[in-house]
């Protein structure tokens, strides 16, 4: 849609009907979300024990040790899973935020 279809009056009234996300706002629900996930995800594998005529538990989620140190798919391995989630998912929800407001922002131009 081109700005000629709208009025000056219609553009204030769109831009005040599209919210501005609050940032922080956002990373406690994406990290509370994100390290919950996290250990679920790790707590469920243990419970379930090893599958398929294997001898570990969890190898394809054990991989997230490469990029998280501490971790590992045991108890201890949860909790700090827990940390590292909700720490990439609080900064997933504040840069998604910020991105989403800046787009805002610019639209409304």
């Amino acid at each position: 849609m081109n700005k000629e279809h709208f009025s000056e009056d219609e553009w204030k009234a769109i831009g005040q009907a599209i919210a501005r996300l609050r940032a922080s706002v956002m990373a406690v629900t994406f990290g509370t979300v994100g390290g919950l996930m996290l250990f679920v995800a790790t707590a469920w594998l243990i419970i379930l024990g090893p599958t398929g005529g294997s001898e570990h538990v969890g190898p394809t989620l054990g991989l997230l040790a490469n990029f998280f140190p501490g971790y590992s798919v045991t108890w201890s391995g949860a909790v700090v899973g827990a940390f590292y989630g909700a720490l990439s998912g609080a900064i997933a929800g504040f840069v998604l935020a910020v991105i989403y407001n800046r787009i805002v922002i610019y639209r409304r131009r």
